[in-house]
């Protein structure tokens, strides 16, 4: 949840609310057949058992992400906080295939999906919310705690809490991100609570 404290007219602190991207998920190809066996083998902090799923598992601290590295050369880069994060995640494992001894390139990097969350500081009256906008939310308290709030022209969706929390799914971008917050947010204070939780 990102929080960021400013100054107004009178001097008085005020809280601005926005999303926080937590993880972004990046897909590209290094254009070349890859052994598994080879790559399990002589990698660092890797993961390989084929029985179970035939992709090696491979992490890295800086920037922290893993990595599930395909037979095909297709490389699938995970937890990454932000775009440009994801993308140098990503050289970096493109790097390591190469030293490795594959001619490696970087190609068709694509960003999948972006993760996102923050709190608006007040609860929700999830209720009202479904029963507002029946055609962009399901609600089904029993299965699940959260509304889900599908915005089908951002092509994304929200999962909205009681508590104030939100967490985007499904988005390609932080800019989409960010739009979606502005297009929810309203309809969010329209459905303020007065709980406090």
């Amino acid at each position: 949840m990102r929080r960021d404290w400013s100054i107004d007219n009178e001097g008085q602190q005020k809280l601005s609310v926005g999303p926080h991207l937590s993880n972004v998920v990046s897909t590209f190809n290094i254009g070349c057949k890859l052994d598994l066996n080879n790559i399990a083998r002589r990698g660092r902090n890797v993961e390989y058992n084929p029985r179970r799923f035939n992709a090696v598992s491979m992490k890295m601290r800086k920037p922290r992400t893993s990595a599930l590295i395909f037979e095909s050369g297709k490389i699938v880069c995970a937890g990454a906080q932000n775009e440009i994060e994801s993308q140098n995640a990503a050289r970096k494992y493109g790097r390591l295939i190469q030293k490795m001894g594959y001619p490696a390139k970087f190609q068709g990097f694509k960003i999948q999906n972006v993760v996102a969350s923050c709190n608006v500081n007040f609860t929700i009256q999830i209720e009202d919310l479904a029963q507002n906008y029946p055609q962009e939310c399901c609600y089904m308290p029993e299965l699940f705690p959260g509304l889900k709030f599908r915005l089908s022209e951002q092509k994304l969706t929200l999962l909205v809490f009681i508590s104030g929390k939100v967490v985007f799914v499904g988005a390609k971008s932080k800019d989409q991100v960010n739009k979606a917050f502005q297009t929810i947010y309203p309809l969010l204070s329209f459905s303020r609570s007065s709980l406090l939780i």
